[in-house]
């Protein structure tokens, strides 16, 4: 069996380091170098629920995509939760590694695991990487649908493709305009507006809208707006790493064997539905 560092060395291949932003905290938060890894969890949240799991499934190795420590800390005290967490971890002799931004701007990443699971076409980064020759690397994804779809049909898309959240799927536009072209980008993607309008695509799904951006960006033109919870439209991506790791382990004869957590790790848990106006709801007309 592989140890971790090569296991790690494998991922650095995937997603380096090097290419996450310089205010992302990326690599491995624990581990022993020399342990052997045979199991590996991917996960998009490094929450306790998932490291039980990863105890649970006698993982050796955890894979999360978003950091543990993302500001730094002071103390892994186990009283506080990212504190229990590393006791956990380290107890259980379980590592754990962290892609995040770097993940995102690969080729293959996020958004391309994204585009996948929605079934649509990727014709090129929504932000190119300048340091990417080849011009696939970049922030986002732009894509084409096979055929047409309404926003109505595309929202439903989406809802019946992504993980079920308590969110669900909110859309933004006329529930009947065509949409054709697709920007789409896992996580917060609301400081990208103006490259999705510069792309000139029909409609923009990714995650966490504002309310001020979304209306700005609503006024200024046509765009469709697919909102789509945050940790829905990153889960992909587990499945699309889970697959690179199991290529490589296969190529390499190390018969890793690689899980998925399927744990609903989004923080909100209920939705209720309006069903009021201002006009009916004492509100001031």
């Amino acid at each position: 069996m592989p140890r971790l560092s090569e296991v790690i060395a494998a991922l650095d291949a995937l997603w380096p380091p090097s290419r996450a932003e310089q205010w992302d905290a990326v690599g491995t938060v624990c581990g022993e170098p020399d342990a052997e890894v045979t199991r590996v969890l991917f996960a998009v949240d490094p929450v306790q629920e998932i490291v039980d799991e990863a105890v649970e499934l006698g993982a050796d190795l955890l894979v999360t995509h978003h950091p543990l420590y993302l500001r730094g800390t002071t103390t892994v005290e186990a009283g506080t939760f990212k504190g229990r967490v590393v006791h956990t971890l380290i107890k259980n002799d379980i590592a754990l590694h962290v892609a995040h931004t770097n993940a995102d701007t690969a080729d293959p990443g996020v958004s391309d695991a994204l585009a996948g699971a929605l079934d649509l076409r990727v014709t090129g980064p929504l932000v190119p990487d300048p340091t990417d020759p080849a011009g696939r690397r970049g922030l986002g994804r732009i894509c084409e649908l096979d055929h047409p779809e309404t926003l109505r049909e595309f929202a439903a898309r989406a809802a019946s493709r992504l993980p079920s959240t308590a969110q669900g799927i909110r859309a933004a536009g006329d529930p009947d305009a065509l949409i054709r072209t697709v920007a789409v980008s896992g996580g917060s993607g609301d400081s990208l507006f103006e490259q999705v309008r510069a792309a000139g695509v029909d409609a923009f799904l990714t995650a966490d809208l504002r309310h001020h951006p979304a209306s700005e960006a609503r006024e200024r033109s046509p765009l469709a707006l697919v909102d789509a919870a945050h940790w829905a439209t990153e889960w992909p991506w587990c499945e699309q790493a889970a697959a690179q790791l199991d290529a490589i382990s296969e190529r390499r004869g190390w018969g890793l064997r690689t899980h998925v957590s399927r744990t609903v790790t989004d923080p909100w848990t209920a939705h209720a539905p309006s069903v009021t106006s201002p006009s009916t709801s004492g509100a001031p007309n």
